[in-house]
């Protein structure tokens, strides 16, 4: 191993394994305590899944929620099944993983904790996007999922012009992230302020983020995102290590520091893009789950699908849990997430403010 490769070298989680081919040309080293907390993560998934289709108004045993998926219920079984619980559930998992993964990447280029969609400003541009499109346009819902997205991309694209200018700037990237959010985010209130009585409504009920009346359109559509994105996030993501340790660094074990960081860029707005498109913004699950599930696997890479499906829990457990506690209310989930993830930035910002004194 080279001197470069030696002082490059990260420190391996306890219990890993390497699998190699029978000629050596691939292998593949396996962490045994990410393995166990993303089995740990699929089983609350699966919990959370159980609980969702059975319980509610109209509540299902185990058996009759399974003969609904499978298209062997009884009429009304599979219409609160199939039509108004699954849906749901679906987009919920689906907004939760992509926005972790998005998180996931972003703090991983910034090296900051606080490199996430919501806070860098992807989310505000995404919802800057949608709001012209229901305000100024009166688009219709794929429509202000077209302008959400293109709002994404317009502001990543603005972002990383003014960060990334002279190589990578990690700090610059989420102050200069925030700056553009605060603009953004005034600019959305001017829109709203200009916007008919019914527009304003419209717009501020999407700016809540929620998952009332998703149906299959928005769950299809999150679907096809993750289907097309987190594969390329998989492949391209074995390589935010690297990149944490350095441009130099990386490019001296053979990455392209830049092609690589636009790639992985594109993917988290992307995924960002088209899961605020699905609900409206919800706030601080991008924040939250990739570090979570980062001190959950003890890992020093992103572990990019333990956060995926750490994100997919919270976001469903969430949803579960605001339809079970505020019942007959529809209280949107993003209320919740707002004011849960604005507790955890508060004591993510105390702990960093104790390691810079200490």
């Amino acid at each position: 191993m080279s001197p470069v490769q030696e002082a490059g070298r990260k420190p391996r989680t306890p219990g890993g394994v390497t699998v190699r081919s029978r000629g050596g040309r691939v292998s593949l080293r396996i962490e045994l305590r990410a393995v166990v907390v993303a089995l740990a993560l699929l089983a609350a998934l699966v919990v959370t899944v159980g609980a969702t289709l059975t319980t509610g108004d109209f509540e299902l045993s185990i058996g009759e929620a399974f003969q609904a998926l499978v298209g062997k219920g009884s009429g009304s079984a599979d219409f609160i099944v199939n039509t108004l619980r699954l849906p749901r559930l679906l987009t919920a998992m689906g907004v939760g993983a992509a926005l972790a993964v998005s998180g996931a990447i972003l703090q991983s280029l910034s090296r900051n904790p606080l490199g996430s969609p919501d806070v860098i400003g992807f989310t505000n541009g995404s919802a800057t996007g949608a709001l012209v499109v229901i305000v100024v346009l009166h688009g219709s819902m794929a429509q202000i999922a077209a302008g959400a997205l293109i709002g994404g991309l317009a502001t990543a694209l603005i972002v990383y012009l003014l960060a990334f200018t002279r190589g990578s700037q990690g700090f610059r990237l989420v102050v200069i992230g925030i700056g553009v959010s605060a603009i953004l985010l005034a600019a959305n209130s001017y829109l709203i302020t200009r916007a008919s009585l019914q527009d304003a409504l419209a717009a501020q009920t999407w700016l809540i983020g929620s998952l009332n009346s998703r149906t299959w359109d928005e769950a299809t559509m999150i679907g096809i995102a993750l289907a097309v994105l987190l594969p390329i996030a998989l492949r391209f993501g074995r390589r935010l290590s690297l990149l944490e340790m350095g441009d130099d660094t990386a490019g001296a074990l053979g990455v392209d520091a830049a092609r690589t960081r636009l790639v992985l860029l594109a993917v988290s707005v992307g995924l960002a893009a088209v899961a605020t498109a699905a609900t409206g913004p919800i706030w601080f699950v991008a924040l939250a789950a990739p570090q979570l599930a980062r001190r959950l696997i003890r890992s020093s890479g992103p572990g990019l699908l333990p956060a995926a499906l750490m994100g997919a829990v919270l976001l469903a457990a969430s949803d579960f849990a605001v339809q079970r506690l505020f019942s007959p209310a529809l209280l949107p989930v993003g209320t919740a997430t707002g004011t849960v993830g604005g507790l955890y930035l508060i004591g993510l910002l105390v702990a960093e403010s104790r390691k810079s004194r200490a």
